[in-house]
């Protein structure tokens, strides 16, 4: 069975990131998106979050950034006793690396898929023209 992946974020960053990740890898009916409105407080984001997670059995959570209010919420929920993972900084390489383990049966190192898909292209072009120069 297929975990669900909820996104949450400031903005509509949530949102977003899952139309990316569809543009990549086709409609996506277990993720849902919970985002923090200019106008929500901890209490609106709470509740929202909340009525997301009420229907899902099985579920992951990729918040946008460790020690926002999203984030917060989160693990105010895992210290008062729910049971899910939750990781902060998600990224685009994380959700196609956890769709991508869903697909295969496979557990997938999510730190370690948004770590390394971290690269400054400037350093690997230059490596890249040293070498072919040599």
């Amino acid at each position: 069975m297929m975990k669900s992946l909820v996104l949450v974020s400031h903005g509509n960053f949530a949102d977003g990131i899952k139309q990316s990740v569809e543009m990549i890898m086709g409609p996506q009916e277990n993720i849902y998106t919970v985002t923090l409105d200019p106008a929500d407080g901890l209490d609106d984001f709470r509740e929202k979050f909340e009525q997301t997670i009420q229907k899902l059995d099985d579920f992951i959570v990729f918040s946008d950034l460790m020690g926002g209010t999203p984030n917060n919420v989160a693990s105010r929920l895992l210290m008062e006793g729910q049971n899910f993972e939750l990781y902060a900084g998600m990224n685009l390489p994380m959700i196609i690396g956890f769709l991508n383990g869903q697909i295969i049966d496979e557990d997938v190192n999510i730190v370690d898929k948004a770590r390394t898909n971290i690269i400054n292209v400037n350093e690997a072009l230059s490596g890249l023209i040293n070498t072919e120069n040599e």
